[in-house]
């Protein structure tokens, strides 16, 4: 795709959309694919990508019962960061980390990928102790992550109040490499790239069920727009994943949660990083709009609904306004709510499953929108393989029968 002149742009942007081309056809759905990915979001829109780039599979479908980023992709705060406590974990969030940093010029689409940082507060000793574990844990797997006392958290975030609080800072973890990136542009860079290599983006396409043949083996996904015929599936449904895997008589060991999250009216630039408190319970950031995001914990119950309780957003503002006491007069333009998927251990599962041709990419909790290109890429491999690649051979359905868990309850950040 050419670049547009600057006169060209404007010149186009007057025209009503006149000659304005779609990002990805409108494809109709074939009889039989080489691969079926269920979830049009980041995560299945990547692997589509990666499996024609990288693997040379390009009879690929991409299957979305809605929207393409209509679910978790399009219903996240944008927060990137690798710095989790075990050395699986930071593996596989580097390894996406390092995919983001390079990832609109290799899909020639502008995914707004900003590295202000990210900085994790400490307001109890507990909170210190467990924080400075997560530092010196990350510098040992080669993951920048540093600690900064309360004076240099308030110099690297001027609006952050230290002190006059019932929790006061304490002190902070901070990695630099961290940020946001655009989430909607993700999940269209990602179907742009990946229809120009002749995958079909296929919409309003719901999986009702999965077929599969004597010898167990997956056969066919059936739809509501028809049977398609295919060896491989694969399952990147975020909250509704449970339902899919159902499909094929496999239960998983997940439970689905609501996760809300808000955005103020738009303010000149004020706030320069990313800032989480799991203590007080809330995390910030400035979109590149203006809007102040701002995330709150997991609703207390399990629920389908992408809604959640009014007291849990609140609670989520209290803490703003105590952490910032100079928003306390901004007003909340929206909120909203996405669905994720927990694990026992708050780790994901991305792996091949006991039903040959069926493979899964779930469990992410909160951890889903960051790990977008890194997750895609190994389950891309995996698919097309039929073995995990190094990075993601311990996430495991069996690591929960086996006891081999990996526990980043709390290096997750959210009261899960």
């Amino acid at each position: 795709m050419q670049p547009f002149s600057g006169l060209s742009l404007l010149r186009r942007g007057l025209s009503g959309q006149r000659g304005w081309t779609q990002q990805w056809r409108r494809a109709e759905p074939k009889g039989a694919y080489d691969a079926v990915i269920v979830g049009g979001g980041g995560h299945g829109l990547g692997t589509a990508y990666y499996l024609a780039k990288e693997h040379h599979l390009t009879r690929v479908a991409v299957l979305e019962k809605g929207w393409i980023g209509g679910g978790n992709t399009g219903r996240n705060t944008t927060i990137i960061r690798s710095n989790y406590l075990f050395g699986e974990s930071a593996a596989l969030y580097d390894h996406a980390l390092k995919l983001w940093e390079n990832l609109s010029q290799v899909l020639n689409y502008n995914v707004m990928f900003s590295q202000r940082g990210v900085m994790m507060l400490a307001h109890t000793v507990h909170d210190t102790q467990v924080s400075k574990r997560h530092v010196h844990a990350n510098r040992a797997s080669g993951v920048d992550n540093e600690w900064l006392t309360p004076a240099d958290a308030k110099a690297f975030c001027p609006p952050l109040n230290i002190g006059d609080i019932r929790y006061p800072v304490l002190g902070a973890a901070l990695q630099r490499r961290g940020g946001t990136a655009r989430h909607d542009a993700v999940a269209w860079g990602y179907a742009r790239a990946a229809d120009a290599l002749g995958v079909d983006i296929i919409e309003n396409c719901e999986v009702t069920g999965i077929r599969r043949d004597s010898n167990g083996a997956v056969e066919s996904v059936e739809t509501t727009r028809g049977l398609i015929r295919t060896p491989k599936v694969g399952v990147a449904a975020a909250g509704h994943t449970s339902v899919v895997m159902k499909m094929a008589g496999i239960q998983l060991p997940l439970e689905s949660y609501p996760l809300q999250a808000l955005v103020s009216e738009p303010v000149k630039p004020i706030f320069p990083c990313v800032v989480m408190s799991n203590t007080i319970h809330a995390y910030i950031s400035q979109s590149d709009k203006g809007e102040l995001v701002i995330g709150a914990g997991t609703d207390a119950y399990t629920s389908y609904t992408q809604r959640g309780g009014l007291h849990i957003s609140g609670h989520a503002l209290e803490a703003v306004c105590e952490l910032f006491p100079m928003f306390r007069r901004l007003r909340m333009l929206r909120n909203w709510g996405g669905i994720v998927d927990v694990t026992p251990d708050r780790s994901p599962i991305i792996a091949k499953t006991p039903v040959p041709g069926l493979y899964v990419n779930c469990g992410w909790g909160t951890g889903g929108f960051k790990a977008t290109p890194g997750s895609a890429h190994v389950f891309a491999f995996t698919i097309a393989r039929d073995e995990p690649h190094p990075i993601n051979a311990p996430f495991t359905i069996e690591r929960f029968r086996d006891g081999h868990l990996i526990d980043e309850a709390a290096a997750a950040a959210v009261a899960h």
